[in-house]
Protein backbone atom coordinates (compact mmCIF):
# COMPACT_ATOMS: atom_id res chain seq x y z
CA UNK A 1 0.00 0.00 0.00
CA UNK A 2 1.40 3.53 -0.63
CA UNK A 3 0.58 6.13 1.12
CA UNK A 4 0.71 9.05 -1.09
CA UNK A 5 -2.28 11.16 -1.03
CA UNK A 6 -4.33 8.67 0.89
CA UNK A 7 -6.92 10.32 3.60
CA UNK A 8 -5.72 8.70 7.21
CA UNK A 9 -7.48 9.20 10.16
CA UNK A 10 -5.05 9.14 13.51
CA UNK A 11 -6.84 9.47 16.88
CA UNK A 12 -4.90 9.77 19.68
CA UNK A 13 -2.72 11.89 17.71
CA UNK A 14 -1.79 14.21 20.20
CA UNK A 15 1.04 12.57 21.92
CA UNK A 16 3.14 9.15 22.49
CA UNK A 17 2.38 6.75 19.37
CA UNK A 18 -0.10 8.47 17.72
CA UNK A 19 2.04 11.92 17.33
CA UNK A 20 4.96 9.13 15.80
CA UNK A 21 2.90 7.60 13.13
CA UNK A 22 1.79 11.06 12.40
CA UNK A 23 5.16 12.31 11.15
CA UNK A 24 5.63 8.82 9.41
CA UNK A 25 2.80 8.86 7.33
CA UNK A 26 3.16 12.57 6.47
CA UNK A 27 6.58 11.78 5.03
CA UNK A 28 5.08 9.18 3.42
CA UNK A 29 2.73 11.55 1.46
CA UNK A 30 -0.56 10.76 3.43
CA UNK A 31 -2.89 13.58 4.00
CA UNK A 32 -3.67 13.04 7.64
CA UNK A 33 -6.80 13.88 10.23
CA UNK A 34 -5.63 14.73 13.48
CA UNK A 35 -7.75 13.79 16.37
CA UNK A 36 -8.02 13.64 20.06
CA UNK A 37 -9.45 15.83 23.07
CA UNK A 38 -6.96 18.64 23.23
CA UNK A 39 -7.05 20.54 19.99
CA UNK A 40 -3.43 22.95 20.95
CA UNK A 41 -1.37 20.01 21.10
CA UNK A 42 -3.01 18.54 17.85
CA UNK A 43 -2.17 21.88 15.87
CA UNK A 44 1.52 21.27 17.72
CA UNK A 45 1.54 18.20 15.77
CA UNK A 46 0.44 19.52 12.64
CA UNK A 47 2.78 21.58 12.14
CA UNK A 48 5.79 19.28 12.81
CA UNK A 49 4.92 17.59 9.86
CA UNK A 50 5.69 17.79 6.78
CA UNK A 51 3.26 19.90 4.36
CA UNK A 52 1.06 21.08 7.48
CA UNK A 53 -1.46 22.90 5.73
CA UNK A 54 -2.93 19.77 3.60
CA UNK A 55 -3.36 18.15 7.01
CA UNK A 56 -6.71 18.65 9.52
CA UNK A 57 -7.20 19.11 12.98
CA UNK A 58 -10.48 17.10 13.99
CA UNK A 59 -11.08 17.27 17.98
CA UNK A 60 -13.11 14.86 19.72
CA UNK A 61 -13.81 12.89 22.68
CA UNK A 62 -13.52 9.07 22.62
CA UNK A 63 -15.96 8.99 25.59
CA UNK A 64 -18.62 11.45 24.13
CA UNK A 65 -20.47 9.25 21.61
CA UNK A 66 -22.69 12.85 19.95
CA UNK A 67 -18.83 14.60 19.42
CA UNK A 68 -17.87 10.98 17.07
CA UNK A 69 -20.88 11.33 15.19
CA UNK A 70 -20.06 14.80 14.36
CA UNK A 71 -16.48 14.13 13.61
CA UNK A 72 -17.10 11.60 11.10
CA UNK A 73 -19.60 14.00 9.12
CA UNK A 74 -17.01 16.26 9.28
CA UNK A 75 -14.21 14.52 8.18
CA UNK A 76 -15.84 13.06 5.23
CA UNK A 77 -17.32 16.43 4.17
CA UNK A 78 -13.90 17.75 4.24
CA UNK A 79 -12.34 15.05 2.67
CA UNK A 80 -15.04 12.93 0.56
CA UNK A 81 -13.74 9.85 2.12
CA UNK A 82 -11.40 8.27 4.68
CA UNK A 83 -8.70 5.43 3.41
CA UNK A 84 -7.29 4.52 6.62
CA UNK A 85 -8.73 5.01 9.99
CA UNK A 86 -6.37 4.23 12.46
CA UNK A 87 -7.99 3.64 16.33
CA UNK A 88 -4.88 4.94 18.88
CA UNK A 89 -6.76 6.68 21.36
CA UNK A 90 -7.20 5.29 24.66
CA UNK A 91 -6.77 5.25 28.88
CA UNK A 92 -4.85 2.58 30.61
CA UNK A 93 -5.28 1.39 34.15
CA UNK A 94 -3.72 0.28 37.13
CA UNK A 95 -6.02 -0.52 39.63
CA UNK A 96 -6.65 -4.04 41.46
CA UNK A 97 -10.36 -5.35 40.02
CA UNK A 98 -11.56 -5.81 43.61
CA UNK A 99 -10.80 -1.65 44.28
CA UNK A 100 -11.62 -0.23 41.65
CA UNK A 101 -15.01 1.50 41.02
CA UNK A 102 -17.74 0.42 38.10
CA UNK A 103 -17.58 3.60 36.33
CA UNK A 104 -13.76 3.28 36.11
CA UNK A 105 -14.49 0.16 34.61
CA UNK A 106 -17.39 2.43 32.36
CA UNK A 107 -15.28 4.83 31.25
CA UNK A 108 -12.35 2.30 30.01
CA UNK A 109 -15.54 0.91 28.11
CA UNK A 110 -16.69 3.69 26.11
CA UNK A 111 -12.66 5.35 25.59
CA UNK A 112 -11.27 1.91 24.25
CA UNK A 113 -14.05 0.11 23.07
CA UNK A 114 -17.16 1.84 21.68
CA UNK A 115 -15.24 4.88 21.12
CA UNK A 116 -13.83 3.08 18.03
CA UNK A 117 -16.58 1.29 17.17
CA UNK A 118 -18.63 4.57 16.73
CA UNK A 119 -16.56 5.66 14.24
CA UNK A 120 -16.02 2.48 12.94
CA UNK A 121 -19.66 2.28 12.31
CA UNK A 122 -20.02 6.14 11.33
CA UNK A 123 -17.15 5.52 8.72
CA UNK A 124 -17.93 1.88 7.11
CA UNK A 125 -20.74 2.75 4.90
CA UNK A 126 -18.61 5.37 2.70
CA UNK A 127 -15.74 2.28 2.67
CA UNK A 128 -18.02 -0.30 1.37
CA UNK A 129 -19.37 2.51 -1.15
CA UNK A 130 -15.96 2.59 -2.85
CA UNK A 131 -14.91 -1.17 -2.04
CA UNK A 132 -11.79 0.02 -0.27
CA UNK A 133 -10.84 0.73 2.95
CA UNK A 134 -8.52 -0.07 6.40
CA UNK A 135 -8.62 -0.08 10.05
CA UNK A 136 -5.94 -0.11 11.91
CA UNK A 137 -6.53 -0.74 15.65
CA UNK A 138 -3.94 -0.24 18.10
CA UNK A 139 -4.83 -2.86 20.63
CA UNK A 140 -2.54 -4.12 23.33
CA UNK A 141 -0.80 -7.49 24.07
CA UNK A 142 -3.47 -7.50 27.11
CA UNK A 143 -5.46 -7.26 24.24
CA UNK A 144 -4.26 -11.34 24.02
CA UNK A 145 -3.97 -11.82 27.85
CA UNK A 146 -4.73 -10.43 30.66
CA UNK A 147 -2.44 -9.22 33.61
CA UNK A 148 -2.77 -8.01 36.95
CA UNK A 149 -3.53 -4.45 37.54
CA UNK A 150 -5.49 -3.91 33.76
CA UNK A 151 -8.85 -5.90 34.18
CA UNK A 152 -10.94 -3.10 33.02
CA UNK A 153 -8.49 -2.11 29.96
CA UNK A 154 -7.75 -6.07 29.54
CA UNK A 155 -11.53 -6.31 28.68
CA UNK A 156 -12.05 -3.25 26.61
CA UNK A 157 -8.99 -4.52 24.27
CA UNK A 158 -10.11 -8.15 24.10
CA UNK A 159 -13.58 -6.67 23.05
CA UNK A 160 -11.28 -4.72 20.20
CA UNK A 161 -10.21 -7.80 19.13
CA UNK A 162 -13.48 -9.81 19.17
CA UNK A 163 -15.34 -6.96 17.03
CA UNK A 164 -12.92 -6.27 14.69
CA UNK A 165 -11.91 -9.75 13.65
CA UNK A 166 -15.81 -10.27 13.31
CA UNK A 167 -15.91 -7.61 10.78
CA UNK A 168 -12.82 -8.45 9.03
CA UNK A 169 -14.34 -11.82 8.49
CA UNK A 170 -18.04 -10.11 7.37
CA UNK A 171 -16.30 -7.42 5.08
CA UNK A 172 -13.42 -8.98 3.33
CA UNK A 173 -15.02 -9.50 -0.07
CA UNK A 174 -15.97 -6.12 0.16
CA UNK A 175 -12.77 -4.58 0.09
CA UNK A 176 -12.37 -3.80 3.56
CA UNK A 177 -9.56 -4.56 5.78
CA UNK A 178 -8.27 -4.56 9.18
CA UNK A 179 -4.92 -4.71 10.76
CA UNK A 180 -4.43 -5.33 14.77
CA UNK A 181 -1.40 -3.96 16.25
CA UNK A 182 -0.72 -5.08 19.33
CA UNK A 183 1.82 -3.46 21.28
CA UNK A 184 4.19 -4.21 24.63
CA UNK A 185 6.00 -1.77 26.66
CA UNK A 186 6.27 1.83 24.53
CA UNK A 187 7.73 4.63 26.77
CA UNK A 188 4.66 7.32 26.13
CA UNK A 189 2.82 8.96 28.80
CA UNK A 190 0.50 6.21 28.85
CA UNK A 191 1.12 5.00 32.62
CA UNK A 192 1.01 8.99 33.52
CA UNK A 193 -2.24 9.05 32.93
CA UNK A 194 -3.69 5.27 33.08
CA UNK A 195 -6.88 5.03 35.63
CA UNK A 196 -6.67 4.11 39.53
CA UNK A 197 -9.19 2.93 41.12
CA UNK A 198 -11.47 5.70 41.56
CA UNK A 199 -10.43 7.05 38.33
CA UNK A 200 -7.81 9.55 39.24
CA UNK A 201 -4.55 9.61 36.67
CA UNK A 202 -1.44 7.50 38.37
CA UNK A 203 1.09 10.27 37.55
CA UNK A 204 4.04 8.27 37.82
CA UNK A 205 5.58 6.30 35.05
CA UNK A 206 6.01 2.49 35.04
CA UNK A 207 9.61 1.01 34.88
CA UNK A 208 8.98 -1.07 31.97
CA UNK A 209 7.22 1.33 30.20
CA UNK A 210 9.85 3.53 31.07
CA UNK A 211 12.55 0.91 29.17
CA UNK A 212 10.01 0.11 26.37
CA UNK A 213 10.48 0.88 22.90
CA UNK A 214 10.43 4.32 21.35
CA UNK A 215 7.62 5.83 20.40
CA UNK A 216 9.09 6.46 16.76
CA UNK A 217 10.53 2.63 16.87
CA UNK A 218 6.53 1.68 17.48
CA UNK A 219 4.75 3.71 14.81
CA UNK A 220 7.80 2.16 11.86
CA UNK A 221 6.59 -0.92 12.96
CA UNK A 222 3.05 0.17 12.48
CA UNK A 223 3.92 1.59 9.41
CA UNK A 224 5.35 -1.38 7.85
CA UNK A 225 2.32 -3.96 8.98
CA UNK A 226 0.15 -1.04 7.32
CA UNK A 227 1.79 -1.15 3.81
CA UNK A 228 2.57 -5.19 4.24
CA UNK A 229 -1.34 -5.45 4.61
CA UNK A 230 -0.79 -7.59 8.17
CA UNK A 231 -3.59 -8.50 9.69
CA UNK A 232 -2.22 -9.06 13.37
CA UNK A 233 1.63 -7.46 14.34
CA UNK A 234 3.03 -7.49 18.17
CA UNK A 235 4.94 -5.19 18.50
CA UNK A 236 6.98 -5.51 21.42
CA UNK A 237 10.26 -6.76 23.10
CA UNK A 238 10.77 -9.67 24.54
CA UNK A 239 7.02 -9.31 26.58
CA UNK A 240 5.53 -10.93 23.45
CA UNK A 241 6.66 -14.01 24.20
CA UNK A 242 4.13 -14.25 26.59
CA UNK A 243 1.47 -14.66 24.01
CA UNK A 244 2.96 -18.07 22.72
CA UNK A 245 3.78 -19.04 26.55
CA UNK A 246 0.00 -18.70 26.63
CA UNK A 247 -1.41 -20.21 23.74
CA UNK A 248 0.96 -23.30 24.29
CA UNK A 249 1.54 -23.89 27.54
CA UNK A 250 -1.31 -22.27 29.92
CA UNK A 251 -0.37 -23.66 33.17
CA UNK A 252 3.31 -21.97 33.01
CA UNK A 253 1.50 -18.84 31.86
CA UNK A 254 -1.03 -18.71 34.76
CA UNK A 255 1.96 -19.00 37.04
CA UNK A 256 4.15 -16.55 35.55
CA UNK A 257 1.54 -14.03 35.38
CA UNK A 258 0.94 -14.29 38.69
CA UNK A 259 4.15 -13.60 39.80
CA UNK A 260 5.79 -10.91 36.80
CA UNK A 261 6.31 -7.25 37.48
CA UNK A 262 3.99 -5.47 35.55
CA UNK A 263 4.20 -1.60 36.14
Amino acid sequence: MSFRDRVIWVTGASSGIGEALARQLAARGATLILSSRREEALDAVRQSCERPDEHFVLPLDLADPSSLEYAAERALDRFGHVDVMVHNGGVSQRALARDTELSVDRRLMEVDYFGAVALTKALLPSMLERGAGRFVVVSSLVGKFGTPLRSGYSAAKHALHGFFEALAAEEHDSGVRVTMVCPGFVRTEVTLNALTADGSAQGTMDEAQDNGLSPEDCARQIVHAIETGKREVYVAGKERFAVYVKRWFPGLFARIIRKAKVT
